[in-house]
């Protein structure tokens, strides 16, 4: 008969197991509220709230076109959370300059509902992630919910609107003066296209193929170029980062990308036999340092819950699997690169979100 030893027990102070305790119900207020952001955000309450006026629930509920029960219970809940102003003689109820701007104007650096959105998306799913643990099975991009899909493209468009043109590119050695005479550009791993299209608005001399292996996010990339009205400049295929088509470019980019690929070093060969002699290769990565105790902060986290939840699944999902990690940080980075043959390689520019990286042959 096998019998297992009991592990010793360990003091407990009460007043530390308290505090965790009650952080751990704000955790949980703060996970419902993923949905309730997502909740405000398509049902409107946030814009039309955004002007400052105070409203109750019967006024936001008439001016929304929604049912009063839901406004009253939605409007306290963003109140306990300090996202609404609660006057409690008018029992009104007012949206903050700041949160509106981070909640409403999607031309503010700080807009917020895609990052909300991407993170409800990732939670749904979580329960496939839980199984594939078990097995070591991958999930991948293709498998998830559209939430996911299109709340990674409103939070990482905000980051390519209010930094790609004015900071991104102009870091890079010489490339701004290619683009402006014409260049050709491939823009690997491009999602919806958000920043295909950015690029060709700015570049009208330049041509532009953004490729994805996901077929409906080509499919959305198309609409919104046509839309965009540079149609005519930019192509759109689906294509692995591994195969994508044409060569002698001058700029490849990568945004937010390379960490989810099954196969980086393998993308990054194709890339230096894609490339000009004199091109450069772009790596927009999360920003993360190279050791855990570096990433041990906010965004760490929340980049270490989707590399769990979204990112390593997908890269298990396709063949190698290599799974770096949205936090891999530079020198993971680098050591892809310079395996696959690249010489040069330099931090570029950064945000608090992302880390943009140069590399050339």
């Amino acid at each position: 008969m096998t019998t297992t030893e009991l592990p010793t027990a360990r003091p407990i102070d009460p007043d530390k197991l308290m505090g965790f305790v009650f952080r751990a119900v704000d955790e949980v207020g703060a996970t419902l509220n993923t949905a309730l952001v997502v909740m405000g955000d398509a049902l409107g309450y946030y814009r039309t709230m955004a002007d400052g006026t105070p409203v109750t629930p019967s006024e936001l509920a008439e001016r929304t076109g929604t049912d009063e029960h839901y406004t009253r219970e939605w409007l306290a809940a963003q109140a306990a959370g300090s996202y609404l102003e609660y006057d409690p003689e008018t029992r009104s109820y007012t949206l903050p300059a700041e949160q509106a701007a981070a909640l409403t104007d999607e031309n503010s650096p700080a807009y917020l509902p895609g990052f909300f959105q991407i993170a409800h998306g990732t939670v749904r799913d979580a329960a496939a992630v839980l199984q594939a643990a078990r097995t070591g099975d991958g999930i991948g991009w293709h498998a998830h919910n559209g939430d996911v899909h299109v709340g990674c493209e409103r939070f990482f468009r905000t980051m390519y609107n209010a930094h790609l043109i004015g900071e991104w590119l102009p870091a890079l050695d010489g490339v701004v003066e290619k683009l402006e005479r014409g260049a050709t550009v491939a823009d690997v791993g491009c999602g919806h296209g958000a920043s295909t299209v950015l690029m060709a608005q700015h570049y009208p001399r330049s041509t532009f193929i953004g490729s994805d292996y996901h077929e409906g996010s080509i499919a959305v990339a198309r609409e919104r170029a046509e839309r965009a009205g540079v149609a005519d400049r930019v192509r759109f295929e689906v294509a692995p980062a591994t195969g994508f088509s044409g060569r002698d470019y001058d700029l490849v980019t990568m945004f937010d990308c390379l960490h989810d690929m099954g196969d980086p070093v393998g993308a990054a060969r194709h890339v230096k036999e894609a490339l000009a002699a004199d091109g450069t290769w772009m790596i927009v990565e999360p920003m993360a340092g190279d050791r855990v105790e570096d990433n041990l902060n906010p965004i760490g986290r929340a980049y270490y819950g989707f590399s769990t939840l979204l990112c390593t699944p997908a890269s298990l999902s396709q063949d190698v699997g290599l799974a770096l990690g949205t936090q891999a940080g530079p020198a993971r980075i680098r050591d892809v690169a310079t395996t696959a043959g690249f010489r040069r390689f330099r931090p570029a520019a950064g945000t608090p979100f992302n880390n943009v990286l140069e590399v050339r042959r």
